[in-house]
């Protein structure tokens, strides 16, 4: 079963009736999705003003009223939650379909043209690679000052050699095969060769990485934003949430940490089961 095939939607019935089976991987997917909805419609959803103080009693008790409680400065936790899940979620998006783009794109580089080209990439991805993606960002965030987008686009430039080591042996490996020659010998372009044969080959490896990826870029942006550099207030996002809820574990009252701690523990969780399945069906074992 090819790549373009799963694209099509041309699964065979074994891998529906895998799918159908997997109660985990339709557990994660529901999980997701609902995550999805609430960074999507979360400022509709939320029953109270994210940032109004007061609407409960200060560090309140999870309540009908206010299902997650209320924070050290009386915002409903749960309105909170749902305003935040649009940064906590989208921005880790950006990241990896940023970093997994240009990752693929120096390692199909590197191995179409190979010698001196693959070897100068190669320098400069050990480079940024001996550098940690968290330090990248949190020096971005000096240079530029704080929120997401610097985060973000440091981020996305962290994580490309990891793709592009990921994937680079698998371009060349590719490129080696009897019929990329065969077409080269009848004149196929190279750019039709990328794109019609090679990247769709990949594409297995691809969605894994993206999965993998996410899951490192919403801890990554957690972290970023738990120390102050990330989203700065009032707006919220999960990460400035557990920061700003540490006094009230200490206090007896550690739903302002505890709520958004689960989500992005349940949500990095979701995604990375479905990048499992997903790739498992993708590489053809349900053939």
């Amino acid at each position: 079963m090819s790549v373009a095939q799963i694209a099509r939607g041309q699964v065979p019935s074994a891998a529906r009736r895998a799918a159908a089976k997997d109660w985990m991987f339709l557990g994660a997917l529901v999980v997701f999705g609902i995550v999805i909805v609430a960074a999507l419609l979360g400022p509709w959803l939320a029953p109270y003003d994210a940032n109004q103080l007061y609407v409960g009693p200060i560090n309140g008790s999870p309540t009908l009223a206010h299902p997650f409680g209320t924070d050290d400065l009386g915002r409903d936790i749960l309105s909170r939650t749902l305003v935040g899940a649009g940064a906590s979620v989208f921005a880790p998006i950006v990241v990896v379909v940023l970093s997994t783009a240009m990752g693929l794109t120096v390692a199909v580089t590197a191995a179409w043209f190979g010698g001196w080209v693959s070897g100068g990439i190669a320098r400069i991805i050990d480079v940024i690679f001996a550098i940690p993606g968290l330090v990248i960002a949190v020096l971005a965030v000096a240079m530029f000052g704080k929120g997401l987008i610097a985060p973000v686009v440091a981020l996305s430039i962290a994580y490309i050699p990891v793709v592009a080591r990921l994937t680079q042996t698998a371009a060349s490996r590719e490129l080696g095969k009897p019929y990329v020659a065969a077409l080269r010998v009848q004149g196929v372009s190279s750019t039709a060769i990328c794109f019609r044969h090679l990247l769709p080959a990949m594409m297995p490896l691809v969605a894994a990485q993206l999965a993998i990826g996410f899951g490192y870029a919403m801890l990554d942006l957690a972290a970023i934003s738990f120390l102050g550099l990330g989203q700065q207030p009032p707006a919220p996002d999960w990460g400035s949430m557990i920061a700003n809820g540490q006094a009230g574990i200490l206090a007896g009252a550690p739903e302002q940490s505890l709520f958004p701690a689960i989500l992005v523990v349940v949500t990095v969780l979701a995604v990375g089961i479905i990048g499992a399945r997903v790739t498992v069906w993708a590489e053809g074992k349900d053939r």
